[in-house]
């Protein structure tokens, strides 16, 4: 299959090291079933980028070889130029990169506070500040300290599991779908958190069902088609471009 094909041009780059993430011409999959294939992406620092496509597109598998659930068939997988392909995923936060599942992201039957402090097991120090920041930063955790997860709305629940994977203050922030399930309204608070996750000099790689949405609020895209970028691109070119609109933004 086809590599990485921009409908507008990228700033250029000198390599691996000019990113924080990059895949490239990575196969990935599980068990004997290939789901990348000669995956080619990157994010660069202060950026949103979004991954859209159908349904089997890879774009979850994106974000797992990233984080280290699975290991790259072929291919590299690297942070800030060092290759982290197959590195467990333990490791791979306490180098910088976090990472929130569409599901089962929370503790439900634990109190936001106890989730907070879940999320930093791995610190070495500073928790009790860097809780007392995210508590500023998202003041609906801040009233609903003592309450258990299971009692969020899930809106709620997806602002806990942001805050949960910031308590280790990553750069980069892998983000499955936010939007999932979640009414039209209660979608763009989320998205409204995830910009202001943003804003923390984090990084994002977001995979997103709500195309349309998910790159009005990102730099760039990627459209994704059986394991491979078919487009890459700014946000707003891929938006506007006739093709991506026709195949896969319903357009």
């Amino acid at each position: 299959m086809s590599g990485d094909t921009t409908t507008t041009q990228e700033p250029p780059g000198d390599g691996a090291a000019d990113h924080i993430v990059e895949l490239s011409g990575v196969d990935s999959g599980y068990g004997e079933v290939q789901v990348l294939d000669d995956c080619s992406l990157h994010l660069d620092a202060g950026e949103i980028v979004c991954l859209i496509g159908p349904n089997g597109a890879g774009k979850s598998t994106v974000l797992k070889t990233v984080f280290g659930m699975l290991t790259p068939w072929e291919g590299s997988v690297t942070y800030h130029g060092e290759d982290i392909g197959g590195m467990a995923p333990e490791d791979i936060v306490r180098e910088g990169i976090g990472y929130v599942p569409q599901t089962e992201n929370v503790f439900g039957s634990l109190t936001i506070e106890e989730n907070l402090r879940m999320g930093g097991v791995a610190r070495e120090g500073g928790l009790e500040s860097v809780i007392d920041d995210l508590y500023e930063r998202f003041p609906l955790l801040d009233e609903k300290q003592t309450a258990k997860a299971k009692t969020l709305s899930g809106g709620q629940r997806q602002v806990l599991a942001f805050a949960r994977a910031l308590v280790m203050e990553p750069d980069v922030l892998l983000i499955d779908e936010p939007s999932a399930g979640l009414a039209p309204n209660t979608a763009k608070d989320v998205f409204g958190h995830v910009e202001a996750v943003n804003e923390m000099d984090t990084a994002i790689l977001m995979v997103e069902q709500n195309a349309t949405e998910g790159l009005g609020i990102s730099d760039r895209g990627y459209v994704l088609d059986q394991g491979t970028v078919r487009f890459g691109g700014e946000a707003g070119s891929l938006l506007d471009n006739d093709e991506v609109s026709k195949l896969y933004l319903g357009g």
